[in-house]
């Protein structure tokens, strides 16, 4: 499978929406909760998707304004359908150049986003770029090499035990530096200083299996990407292997959890 077939489907605001926006949504509100920032701040948003961290920080963090960025047309049509808050602009943008003023914004911030960019070095120094002095650059992302996305990291052990070639696409192999100390090495390797990191939590719990395995079919992102990429009954032979693997409770639901590390800094 090739780079561009992992990532397939990112216009489809929809699919990803039931994929990962649902969870998305719950590490958001924590994210900022660890933040803490002062309200009636100037904001900007890299990578903003269906816009699950534009709609908390409208709620939760009371923004003078906000600037959510994303190169996906289908992200943002999503996000503009999610959020309707007259604070926030949603633009068509590229996290390498943004062309937003320089030292124009109080505090910059990306969810789940960065693992995703190229070049990531030159994404954290726009961002750097675009703050204000000693303004907040903050990110988050998933704990891949930790298996903090649980529902993601089943999904893989059941298709790597079927597949083999498709443990090279899993993605704590290849996003290894989501790890706290890679996460703080980025960000001081690009010049921010007094760095502090966190570790963010929430549940994901799915009503019953076709709750968790119906977004996989749908193509929306790297696994949904492999698992559309197969034939009907490979996919079956998947599904079933999978169903097999989960923890189910007494009512057929299924608790799972996602982790992310969180990292803060400032511009110099």
């Amino acid at each position: 499978m090739t780079e561009t077939s992992r990532h397939d489907a990112w216009q489809a605001g929809d699919s990803y929406d039931m994929y990962m926006g649902r969870w998305s949504r719950q590490i958001a509100p924590r994210f900022l909760d660890w933040l803490a920032p002062e309200p009636h701040l100037d904001w900007l948003e890299v990578g903003c998707g269906t816009g699950a961290l534009s709609a908390s920080i409208l709620s939760d963090a009371d923004p003078r304004s906000l600037i959510s960025v994303d190169p996906s047309e289908g992200f943002l049509n999503k996000a503009r359908k999610n959020v309707t808050d007259p604070r926030v602009e949603f633009r068509s943008g590229d996290a390498q150049s943004l062309g937003i003023e320089s030292g124009s914004k109080d505090i910059v911030v990306s969810g789940l986003v960065l693992n995703f960019i190229p070049d990531r070095e030159k994404a954290l120094r726009e961002m750097m770029r675009i703050a204000r002095a000693r303004g907040i650059i903050a990110f988050y992302v998933w704990d891949y090499p930790g298996g903090g996305v649980e529902f993601m990291r089943a999904f893989w052990n059941a298709a790597t035990s079927l597949d083999e070639k498709a443990r090279d696409l899993t993605e704590d192999r290849r996003f290894p530096f989501c790890t706290r100390d890679g996460l703080v090495a980025l960000a001081e390797g690009c010049g921010l200083s007094d760095v502090e990191a966190a570790k963010i939590e929430a549940p994901t719990l799915f009503r019953n299996f076709d709750d968790l395995w119906l977004p996989f079919t749908l193509g929306a992102g790297p696994a949904p990407g492999y698992c559309a990429s197969l034939g009907p009954s490979e996919r079956e032979q998947l599904g079933e292997k999978l169903r097999a693997s989960l923890p189910y409770r007494d009512d057929g639901s299924i608790l799972l959890k996602t982790r992310a590390w969180a990292v803060r800094g400032n511009a110099v």
